[in-house]
């Protein structure tokens, strides 16, 4: 019965990390700056609209 509870509980940590990390990773995605972005290397002038 004990052995059962613990798998439970263990599960139960395993999806809220889960979701923890999927949230954080949206969120990272999210905080993306929108326009565009300009970069001068050795190919010249980028211009890449995001």
């Amino acid at each position: 019965m004990l052995a059962s509870r613990q798998l439970l509980v263990a599960l139960v940590f395993a999806l809220v990390v889960g979701l923890a990390a999927t949230g954080y990773a949206l969120y990272q995605e999210k905080k993306q700056p929108e326009g565009v972005e300009i970069s001068v290397g050795k190919n010249g002038l980028s211009i890449k609209e995001k």
